[in-house]
């Protein structure tokens, strides 16, 4: 974002921008955050957190009891969504927004502006400054931050972190902290202490992610891979946070399409099921001996996953297992890419959208499809064209890599009603939220359909049952939220 950017300008004239007419319940996010100094809203996508957000925060600058905002969000969202929220609405005309990013963002820290929003690979920086690795409070008083706003809390739920620890030095200077997400514990209850610590300071779980592991969980598992909630811990965690989270689901706001799962079992051919089951066989020997390292295991279980997927990079352990090809990438199968193929001839020109994982993925596809297909890439003037070329209904095919098109894209106002999964996942927040890209408010679509091709006797079923699970585990945190709040 460039300089110009800055000034009170929008992607529309004043004159055509609309009222923001809020619909009830998010009058009620916005009386929830004005009540709460320390707030989250654990909202579906396409219920407006944004808009709730900007609300909030103009109401408290108007009374003159809120200054400056400080936004942290994914890159796409910083650029895509904030400016496009404010640029849109009437109501927000008098904030001037700045996206800190880019080459130029020194000289647009200094701007006089109401909000700054900066990504989170950014946050370094800001906190410490070009040339230093030392926190300087005076310097970060100097900039006059008094409301912190996190959008995708998710994003500080490992303590450890490099970002996380930037963000913990500036914390007490806010007066208020509010956090967004959509999915605060997707991969498991562990999630929500980082993201409860950057707002309430520990008050809920506590000061330490030690202690808060050795109060609420057990490791039944030697090795200290995995933790699981003690008995009757879950709805201890759920009273510790109730009153800090606000939960809204789509589905009790929203009319919304349904959604139906498209699985299809496939078989590896001989060949490649042969190289699965060797790296299989070396992932289970090195999970079975405490005296490997876990980077080892993870390396093999991220071959098995490439595998499933019909392709695989080629480093030195698995050269010699495959006995010194030198192929930088292996195509191993296009039993996935087949597949696609037959779902892209079934639909007929009809939208379809592609999440892939691997480089290799893409790789695949493009060789398969051609200028058919288009891709989302770190660009991001290319990919608000595509979205709004998307959304006009003028492209077929569109992919991206399923970590990164989760969040910040709004792709359902065209006629899009199908997604294919070329690749699932570990994680339950990107499965939740690609098809959230498309199943929003917004949408034409009466049913909504994702294709699932899924490799029989894979780690691709282990990724399908850990989805069910982890579904399952934040359904209860939430329905603990919306039994609290008196709404089931």
């Amino acid at each position: 974002m460039t300089a110009k950017s800055t000034t009170r300008q929008s992607l529309r004239s004043l004159a055509s921008r609309e009222k923001w007419s809020p619909h009830d319940y998010q009058r009620k996010a916005v009386k929830w955050l004005l009540e709460h100094g320390v707030a989250a809203l654990f909202l579906d996508p396409g219920l407006g957190k944004t808009s709730i957000t900007l609300a909030a925060f103009s109401f408290l600058k108007k009374k003159g009891v809120a200054s400056k905002a400080l936004v942290i969000a994914p890159l796409r969202v910083a650029h895509q969504v904030w400016p496009a929220e404010v640029a849109r609405w009437a109501d927000f005309a008098h904030l001037k927004i700045v996206v800190l990013h880019g080459p130029k963002k020194e000289e647009l820290l200094k701007e006089d502006a109401d909000v700054f929003v900066v990504n989170p690979e950014g946050l370094e920086w800001l906190v410490y400054g070009s040339n230093s690795k030392t926190f300087n409070a005076r310097r970060w008083r100097s900039f006059g931050f008094d409301t912190l706003v996190i959008d995708e809390l998710t994003k500080f739920k490992h303590p450890k972190g490099v970002r996380f620890k930037a963000l913990k030095h500036t914390l007490g200077s806010f007066t208020r902290r509010w956090g967004l997400t959509g999915t605060p514990a997707a991969n498991g209850l562990l999630d929500l202490f980082g993201q409860c610590f950057v707002l309430d300071l520990g008050n809920a779980l506590g000061q330490y992610i030690t202690h808060y592991r050795m109060r609420y969980f057990i490791n039944p598992d030697a090795q200290g891979w995995k933790w699981v909630p003690q008995p009757g811990a879950q709805a201890k965690i759920y009273d510790q946070i109730k009153p800090l989270a606000l939960r809204m689901s789509a589905e009790d706001h929203l009319k919304l399409p349904d959604l139906e799962d498209i699985i299809v079992k496939l078989d590896l051919p001989p060949a490649a099921r042969k190289t699965y089951d060797a790296l299989e066989d070396e992932l289970l020997a090195k999970i079975g001996d405490s005296t490997k390292v876990v980077a080892s295991a993870a390396a093999a279980a991220n071959a098995l996953w490439q595998i499933c997927n019909g392709g695989l990079y080629v480093d030195d352990d698995v050269m010699s297992m495959l006995r010194g090809r030198k192929r930088e990438t292996l195509v191993i199968h296009d039993l996935k890419t087949d597949y696609l193929e037959e779902v892209v001839n079934e639909l007929n020109g009809q939208p379809l959208l592609v999440a892939y994982q691997f480089k290799h993925d893409l790789e695949r596809l493009v060789a398969r499809f051609g200028k058919r297909l288009h891709y989302f890439t770190d660009n991001a003037k290319h990919n608000k064209e595509l979205e709004d070329a998307w959304n006009a209904n003028e492209l077929e095919l569109l992919a991206g890599q399923q970590d990164a098109i989760g969040h910040g894209l709004n792709l359902q106002l065209g006629s899009a009603a199908h997604l294919f999964q070329y690749s699932n996942t570990w994680n339950f927040e990107t499965w939740d939220q690609i098809i959230r890209r498309i199943r929003r408010q917004g949408t034409k679509a009466t049913k909504i359909r994702r294709y699932v091709p899924v490799m029989r006797d894979t780690t691709d079923e282990d990724r399908m049952f850990s989805m069910k699970h982890k579904h399952k585990g934040q359904s209860a945190l939430f329905e603990a939220l919306l039994v609290r709040r008196g709404r089931k």
